[in-house]
């Protein structure tokens, strides 16, 4: 019988200082970093798809997650809907996910001149030039992509959806 290891997701959350040491060591084997960022607040197919595309660009992905602050920030005083620690949990717990790192600034581009990923990562809804931490990576020698989105899948719309459903239900 073939014994399969299961690596708890928990696990996978890392603080910028260890996973830098963990991305160092992973270059120095020759391996291929990717780095991307969001904040996956309620996952759904567009981020699942997206994360497996990202994870083929190289060898190991690394999921940057906003925390809460930020998101508020961001999205406003209602969102997020998932807490940040329950939000890199379910992010780590993706099969396609190496490693998960929180952010509270308002770009991850400190993160990513720390971490200095080969690959940097988000999705067509950005043009390349508005990317955060692009000058950083393509100055060490590293590359910027873009992934195209999942047409109809956004968190922001399924909210809309489950709060239209709870209208009703009242």
């Amino acid at each position: 019988m073939n014994r399969v290891a299961v690596q708890n997701a928990r696990a996978k959350i890392k603080s910028p200082r260890a996973l830098r040491a963990l991305i160092a060591s992973a270059q120095r084997r020759g391996r291929r970093i990717v780095f991307t960022n969001g904040c996956f607040d309620l996952i759904h197919i567009g981020h699942v798809r997206y994360l497996e595309q990202a994870k083929r660009l190289g060898d190991l992905l690394v999921v940057a997650v906003n925390t809460d602050r930020s998101v508020r920030r961001m999205k406003g005083p209602h969102r997020p809907v998932v807490p940040q620690a329950q939000r890199a949990e379910v992010v780590a717990a993706l099969g396609c996910v190496n490693y998960v790192v929180l952010f509270s600034t308002p770009t991850p581009r400190p993160l990513i001149a720390r971490l200095r990923p080969d690959i940097l990562v988000k999705g067509a809804d950005w043009s390349v030039d508005q990317i955060a931490g692009k000058e950083e990576v393509e100055a060490a020698g590293g590359r910027v992509r873009t992934i195209p989105l999942t047409p109809g899948s956004s968190t922001t719309k399924l909210i809309k959806k489950i709060s239209a459903l709870g209208r009703r239900a009242d």
